[in-house]
C-alpha cells in the first residue's frame, strides 16, 4: 500500500488521541485501530501497522518500569515467553480468517471492548488476600498466554485485562502488576509483530510515523 498524506493526516491525530486515553485510562488501541481502517488500510494490514506503532511506544514506558524496579521477575521472565507463544498463535490464527470476517468481528467487538475498557474500576490493592507464591506464579503465566493470544489476534485492551489478572486474581501489588502489564505486553506486541512482519502485513512507513 502506498503512504498517502490523507492517510496520515487520519491516523497520526487519532494515534494522538490513542496516547492520551491510554494514559488516562488505558484502551488506546480502540481508537488507534479504527483509525488505521478508517484511513483505508485493509483489516490484516491496519491490525498489523497498529501493532507496530504500539510495540514502539511500549519499549519506552517498559523501560521506565524496569528502571524503577517495578518488575517481579521470577514471574516477569516466564509470563513473556508464555506472552510471545501466546500471541504467536493468535497472530497466525487471525491471518487465517479472512478480511472481511476479521473487520465484522472487529466492528461487533469494538464497542464491547470499549464498555469493558472504559468502565473498569481501580483495581483494590488495600483489601487483597494473600495467596501463595505457586498459585501466584500459576495465574501470571495463564493470563500473559490466553491475554497475549488474544493480543495477537485483536490488541486493544491487552494491557487492562492483563492488570486485572494479576491485581485481581494474582494479587500481585499494584506497582509489581504494572511493571509486569508492560513486560507482557511487550513481549506479546514482539511476538505477534514477527509474524506480521515476515507475513508483509505491517506497513512500515505509517506504523513508524504513528510510533
Amino acid at each position: 500500500m502506498t503512504v498517502t498524506y490523507w492517510s496520515l493526516l487520519i491516523i497520526c491525530p487519532f494515534v494522538f488521541a490513542a496516547g492520551l486515553l491510554d494514559a488516562v485510562a488505558g484502551g488506546g488501541g480502540l481508537i488507534s485501530l479504527p483509525a488505521y481502517l478508517i484511513a483505508g488500510l485493509p483489516p490484516h494490514n491496519a491490525i498489523a501497522t497498529n501493532k507496530l506503532s504500539s510495540s514502539i511506544g511500549t519499549v519506552a514506558s517498559t523501560t521506565r518500569f524496569i528502571k524503577n524496579g517495578c518488575v517481579d521477575w521470577p514471574t516477569a521472565i516466564p509470563s513473556a515467553a508464555l506472552a510471545v507463544l501466546g500471541s504467536i498463535a493468535g497472530a497466525n490464527l487471525v491471518l487465517s480468517i479472512n478480511d472481511n470476517v476479521i473487520r465484522y468481528v472487529m466492528l461487533a467487538l469494538i464497542p464491547v471492548l470499549a464498555f469493558v475498557v472504559l468502565r473498569r474500576r481501580n483495581p483494590d490493592v488495600e483489601d487483597t488476600v494473600p495467596i501463595s507464591r505457586d498459585r501466584q506464579f500459576t495465574v501470571v503465566c495463564l493470563a500473559a498466554l490466553i491475554v497475549g493470544m488474544y493480543d495477537g489476534f485483536y490488541g486493544p485492551g491487552t494491557g487492562t485485562f492483563l492488570l486485572l489478572a494479576y491485581t485481581q486474581l494474582a494479587k500481585l501489588p499494584l506497582r509489581l502488576a504494572a511493571g509486569n502489564v508492560k513486560i507482557a505486553n511487550l513481549s506479546s506486541n514482539i511476538g505477534s509483530l514477527i509474524v506480521f512482519l515476515i507475513n508483509g502485513q505491517a506497513i512500515v512507513p505509517i506504523g513508524c510515523i504513528a510510533a
